[in-house]
C-alpha cells in the first residue's frame, strides 16, 4: 500500500506496513486535509481514528510516518524525533522526503 501526499507542486509519496492502522488510514483516502506544523521535525493533520492494536512503535527519524494515539494526529516527519510509547509507525518515505516541511494548508492524501 503507497499513499500520495500532495501540495501545489509537492508529492511526497509512504509505502505503508501492514498495521490496522496504517489499513484504517489508506481506507479513508481519498482525503482532502488541513496540515500543520508542529514543532521542529513534523508536520501533522488529523484523520479518522486509527487501530493501533498491531502497530509497530515508530523510530527513526526523517521519512517516517506515524501515528500519536492520544491526539489522534498522523504526523510527518522530516528530522530526528525521539521514541515515544504512544507514537506508532504508519510508514516509510518513498520519495520527496526533502519537501516535507515545506507542506502547508491544504493537502490531498490519496491512495497510489
Amino acid at each position: 500500500m503507497k499513499i500520495s501526499v500532495k501540495s501545489n507542486d509537492i508529492e511526497i509519496i509512504y509505502r505503508l506496513n501492514n498495521s490496522k492502522a496504517a489499513k484504517d488510514l489508506y481506507a479513508q483516502m481519498p482525503l482532502t486535509i488541513e496540515v500543520r506544523p508542529y514543532s521542529n521535525n513534523e508536520i501533522v493533520f488529523y484523520p479518522e481514528k486509527l487501530d493501533i492494536s498491531d502497530a509497530p512503535l515508530a523510530e527513526g527519524g526523517a521519512g517516517i510516518l506515524a501515528y500519536y494515539a492520544p491526539w489522534g494526529d498522523v504526523v510527518l516527519f522530516y528530522g530526528p524525533f525521539g521514541v515515544n510509547g504512544s507514537l506508532f509507525e504508519l510508514g516509510k518515505i518513498v520519495s520527496g522526503a526533502e519537501n516535507i516541511e515545506n507542506l502547508s494548508g491544504t493537502v490531498t492524501v490519496t491512495a497510489c
